[in-house]
This record gives C-alpha cells, sequence and structure tokens, in this order.
C-alpha cells in the first residue's frame, strides 16, 4: 500500500508549479529583440566624411540601400573579409557565416545634396565599380501595433493582481476590494500579549480602574447583582511616554476574552466612506466575539473634534464621516452590549465633545507623570533584566530623575546597560547610570569639537554666572553640577536636581529667570560685551515671563486675568485687544528688565566668587557640588530672600 504522507508533512513541501507570468514576460521581450533590425549583426554607424575617405577611398561599396530618404546603410564587397579595416564588420559574431549586412548607415541628410555627391564620385569610377544604389520605404508593423499592446498588456496584468489579492483568483488578503474590512489586530487566548499589571509600575490607581474592567469580563455577577453597569467606554489620557498604550498591552494579556486593538490613523484613508465601513466591520466582528475589547491607540487621529478650524484647514469629510460613525457604533440606536472601548490620548483637548460624553467614554483615566515612588517602582522593573552592581540604588535614581517619564527610565536603563557594555564592564555601575541621564538630557560629550581659548573662557564664565545666581537664591533648584565640555549643541550646561513643587508662586519665578540670565549678566560684567551663547536661556526667559503675566495673572497691571485657552481651539483674532496686548509686551519686558538688573547686583557683589568658579571651570572643565560648596559655602546659610 502507498504511504500517504502526514498532513503536517505537507504544509513543509515547497509550492510546485511554474509561473506563467514569467513566461509571457519572457516571450514579449523576445519579440521585441527580434523586431529590432540587426539586433544579430549591428552595423557600424558613422558620417558621410569616413565613408567618402576610408570605404569610397577603396572601392569596397558593393550597394547602398536608402531607407526611407533619410538613412543610408552601405554593404561591404565580401572579398574585403580579410582587409584589416573591414575585418569587425564583415567578420561573423555568431556561427561562421559572414556577416550578410548592412555594415554601416550614416544620416545623409538632405537627399538631393547625397544624391549629388555620389553623382561625383560615380564619375571617377569605371562601369565595373559603380555603385548599386535602391531607394526603399520600409516600415515595421510591431512598432506600430505596440502602442496599442502595452496598455492592454498592462491592464490584463493589473486585473490579474487584483483578482490574486481579492480571491477571485484564488488568493486572499487586502486589496482595494478589502478597504472597507477592519485592519485590527486580534489577541485571543493563543496569541494574547505575555505583558500583564506586573510589569506596569507606578500607575496603581490607573491600573485599579482598568483592572475593574478586566474582572468585570471574568465574573460579571459581582457587578450586576448590585445592578450595576460596565462602563461602555475608558479613555486613558496622559502625556507621551507615561504608559497608556502599556496599560492597555497588559489588558490585552490580563483578559480573558478577545482583544482587538489597531491605531486610530487605520480608520482614514483616501477614499469616502472607507473609514465608516472599517468601523463598522471592527464593531460586527467584535460584537459576533462578545464579549470582547477593542483598543484604539492615538484616537484623537479620528475623533477629533467636528468642524474646528475648517475654514484654516478644509474639512475632512472622510475623517468626520469615520467619527459619525464610532459615535454611532458605542452609542446609537442599535445595542451594543459586551463590546468595551478602550482608547488612549495624548490630545484629549482636540477630541470631540460628543465622543467623551458619558455612554460612550464613561470613564476617564488621567495619567501624570510619576513622581518620587512611582519612578523608584518602574527603575525596579526595568532593572530587573540587568546585571547591576551592589551600589546601585533605585532610590538614587528616582531622584535623579523628577519629571521623566516611564518610557525614559526605560531609556535610561537601556542606554546604561550600552555605556557599561561599551566599556567592557561585567556589570552595570552607578557612573554608568550618571553618563547616560547626562547622555539623554544634554546629548553626547563632544570633546573634539575644536574651541578657541577666548570662547572658552568666555564659555567659563557663562556657566559660572548661571551656578552662581542660582546658589544664592533660594527658590532656585540646587545645583550639582557645572560643566563646560560641549553636549550636543549646548557648549557648556549647568546641572540642577530639581524639586518637585504642584504650586509655584511668584518669587519662584522671579528667581528662575534671574537664574536663566545669569549667564548673559556675567558675560557682560566680566567682559563688558554679550555674546549669542544665551540664546536658549532668552527663549526660555521670553516664555515664562509671557506665561507669568498673560497665563497665571501674576501683573498688577493686567490683573487677575488669564488668556491661556485649555481647550485648545484657535480663533482668527487673539482673546485681547491691541492696547491689552501692548500693555503684555512692556509688562514682560520690564520683568525681564528687573530680573536681569537682579542678577547683575548678585555677581557683583560676589565677583571674586564668580572668578573663583569660572577660572576652576577652564582648569577642571566639570565642577562639582563640593567645589561649588567650597567656594560659595553652604547654600543653606548663604542663599538670600529678595
Amino acid at each position: 500500500m502507498e504511504k500517504v504522507p502526514n498532513k503536517d508533512n505537507l504544509q513543509l513541501l515547497p509550492e510546485r508549479g511554474f509561473r506563467f507570468g514569467w513566461l509571457y514576460i519572457l516571450i514579449i521581450i523576445s519579440l521585441i529583440l527580434l523586431s529590432i533590425p540587426g539586433f544579430y549583426f549591428s552595423p557600424k554607424e558613422i558620417n558621410w566624411q569616413e565613408f567618402e575617405k576610408n570605404i569610397l577611398s577603396r572601392h569596397a561599396v558593393e550597394k547602398i540601400d536608402v531607407v526611407n530618404n533619410e538613412i543610408a546603410e552601405v554593404y561591404i564587397k565580401k572579398i574585403f573579409v580579410n582587409d584589416v579595416y573591414f575585418k569587425d564588420v564583415l567578420q561573423p559574431k555568431f556561427g561562421k557565416e559572414l556577416n550578410p549586412g548592412p555594415h554601416y548607415i550614416f544620416n545623409i541628410g538632405s537627399i538631393e545634396i547625397f544624391e549629388r555627391k555620389i553623382e561625383e564620385v560615380q564619375k571617377t569610377f569605371s562601369e565595373n565599380e559603380k555603385i548599386n544604389i535602391t531607394y526603399v520605404k520600409r516600415t515595421n508593423i510591431f512598432y506600430e501595433i505596440l502602442p496599442w499592446i502595452i496598455p492592454i498588456f498592462l491592464i490584463l496584468i493589473m486585473f490579474k493582481l487584483f483578482a490574486q489579492n481579492t480571491g477571485l483568483g484564488g488568493g486572499g488578503g487586502a486589496s482595494i476590494f478589502n478597504f472597507g474590512r477592519s485592519t485590527a489586530t486580534l489577541f485571543e487566548k493563543e496569541n494574547k500579549s505575555n505583558i500583564t499589571f506586573n510589569d506596569v509600575a507606578g500607575l496603581e490607581e490607573a491600573k485599579q480602574e482598568i483592572k475593574e474592567i478586566v474582572d468585570f469580563l471574568k465574573d460579571p455577577t459581582t457587578y450586576t447583582k448590585l445592578g450595576a453597569k460596565i462602563p461602555k467606554g475608558v479613555i486613558i489620557v496622559g502625556p507621551p511616554g507615561t504608559g497608556k498604550t502599556l496599560l492597555a498591552k497588559a489588558v490585552a494579556g490580563e483578559a480573558q476574552v478577545p482583544f482587538f486593538s489597531l491605531s486610530g490613523s487605520e480608520f482614514v484613508e483616501m477614499f469616502v466612506g472607507v473609514g465608516a465601513s472599517r468601523v463598522r466591520d471592527l464593531f460586527k466582528k467584535a460584537k459576533e466575539k462578545a464579549p470582547s475589547i477593542i483598543f484604539i491607540d492615538e484616537i484623537d487621529a479620528v475623533g477629533r473634534s467636528r468642524g474646528r478650524n475648517a475654514f484654516l484647514t478644509g474639512a475632512n469629510d472622510e475623517r468626520e464621516s469615520t467619527l459619525n460613525q464610532l459615535l454611532t457604533e458605542m452609542d446609537g440606536f442599535g445595542t451594543n452590549s459586551g463590546v468595551i472601548v478602550l482608547a488612549a490620548t495624548n490630545r484629549a483637548d482636540m477630541l470631540d465633545s460628543a465622543l467623551l460624553r458619558p455612554g460612550r467614554f464613561d470613564r476617564h483615566i488621567y495619567l501624570e507623570l510619576p513622581n518620587f515612588n512611582e519612578r523608584k517602582a518602574i527603575f525596579k522593573v526595568h532593572l530587573k533584566p540587568l546585571i547591576i552592581e551592589n551600589a546601585v540604588d533605585s532610590d538614587f535614581l528616582a531622584a535623579q530623575t523628577p519629571g521623566f517619564s516611564g518610557a525614559d527610565i526605560a531609556n535610561i536603563c537601556n542606554e546604561a546597560a550600552l555605556i557599561a557594555a561599551r566599556r567592557k564592564k561585567e556589570k552595570v555601575e552607578k557612573q554608568d547610570f550618571i553618563d547616560a541621564l547626562e547622555r539623554i538630557v544634554a546629548g553626547a560629550e563632544k570633546k573634539s569639537k575644536i574651541i578657541s581659548p577666548d570662547e572658552k573662557k568666555i564659555i567659563a564664565y557663562h556657566e559660572a554666572g548661571h551656578a552662581v545666581v542660582s546658589w544664592l537664591l533660594k527658590n532656585v533648584d540646587p545645583p550639582v553640577k557645572v560643566s563646560i565640555v560641549p553636549r550636543g549643541k549646548s557648549l557648556g550646561a549647568a546641572w540642577y536636581l530639581p524639586e518637585e513643587h504642584q504650586l509655584r508662586n511668584t518669587s519662584q519665578f522671579t528667581d528662575m529667570l534671574c537664574a536663566a540670565l545669569g549667564g548673559r549678566a556675567s558675560e557682560e560684567i566680566t567682559f563688558g560685551d554679550i555674546t549669542s551663547g544665551a540664546l536658549d536661556d532668552l527663549e526660555k526667559v521670553t516664555k515664562q515671563a509671557y506665561t507669568m503675566v498673560a497665563f497665571y495673572g501674576f501683573n498688577k497691571k493686567i490683573g487677575n486675568i488669564s488668556y491661556y485657552n485649555s481647550s485648545g481651539e484657535t480663533g482668527f483674532q487673539k482673546p485681547y485687544s491691541e492696547e491689552t496686548g501692548k500693555i503684555i509686551d512692556d509688562e514682560v519686558r520690564i520683568l525681564v528688565e528687573n530680573a536681569y538688573q537682579q542678577a547683575k547686583q548678585l555677581l557683583l557683589k560676589n565677583k571674586d566668587s564668580l572668578k573663583t568658579l569660572a577660572e576652576l571651570l577652564l582648569q577642571k572643565e566639570v565642577v562639582l557640588k563640593e567645589d561649588l560648596e567650597k567656594i560659595l559655602g553652604k547654600r543653606s546659610e548663604v542663599a538670600i530672600a529678595k
């Protein structure tokens, strides 16, 4: 009996059969090549001067065919086969037969001039040497029908490809006929995410709210027996890198129900109606597998407020129709039980109010940048896979990274491991984490950058000015390191350890302005001139000053008025008059000038300390907190109030 191969083994067999498409292409190429005159023997192109000097003078021409009164085809007598000049054109390229010709061609230009020249030459020939000239009309039928064949052939190829991709030709997959199908990725028990809630650190409140969704799907009776209803939709809002998508991955790993994942931009296409069709298809599939979860990442791509800035940007009918369909599917006339929509965005201010209302997204989860304890927990998660030295402490790392997101912390751990590997270390040490932090914040060191001694001195006094003013003002974050080693785009930097504040008062903002202007003030005091090195400082000072005056109501002349627009909507006009705008500009200038003068006064009073610190920077390039204390004293003892 013949042995039947195993079904599983059949899948490993290579696909048999011949692709006839390649055969069609080869046939067409062959026809084109065969139709080209002289494909096997290509005549040599010359001009009249060469023809007259080298060929006519030898009496080697057997005949000339004048084609379409444009080109002369010259045939050489076979007796000249051994002639050195004619050897290349007469010797066969293939086989043993001589080249039958034509052997030379040239453009004749004007037919009258050609005939006159030939006639003059013929007069010098004997009767036996006279050249036989024939006039022929030649057309290529293939070239005439080629413009008709190519479009038909291309249409047939395109139709064949479309048929294969749509299943008409036995295949499947995405094509123009499948534009209306959902592109969501389905995660079920077999291929669910391997991330769980244990991998999510520092988001305890958010995890608790998300866990309720998962728990309801696992055991709905716990909630329904009291009459509670599970939220139809949950939207996660927060700055980039705070863990919105990570939470969704954890839900996909924990939930024991089908999980559909896609991006908001996958709904929008260039064809009107495709997005709405994809929304319908997505919810149809989700309802078939209910209970299920749909996760839409970056929902602002499709959920942007309708009609906003339509005059400036132009209305997007496709996006708006997609949003309308999404609103209907989430909470419309029809029922949508068993499908929970999970969404994430960092631009909640741009979302349509109809999308955010209860009944669609009943629960809003706001994520913020992690605090000290949350950063500590995040570091512990990312330090687990690393081989670290015992001296590496998550408390120390968390204290060094205020304002960092979870993604930033993950990047620091990975960068530290790369630095340690580059240094051929067996373990990742504390210094590797410090170097990784500095590299991420300010860029890689560029000690090879050529800086003249005069410029280096200016940079040293500039950075020393920042450090001295920051050290003397009690409301400014304490400097922990000053460097004049170029990093990234900066030529030097003063490093601070920011304290975590939820609120800041007027004095704190003003001291921050003074510290930012300390570098330029130091240049003016020391050199009597200023440089362009304060560009970044001036940009920060200008933005902060306008924020104080126009947003926070810190200015007495403007009063307790804020022109900040939290909705994100922009109009054609500013929310204040031209007169008020002029007052804002004037008050900002006064505020910045006062801060600059205060910075100059502080530096003038401590000019010796400024010089000592600058000289130490020129000598060591990097000055730490201990050196600052030796020069300026303990900060708690010398910090002054304004």
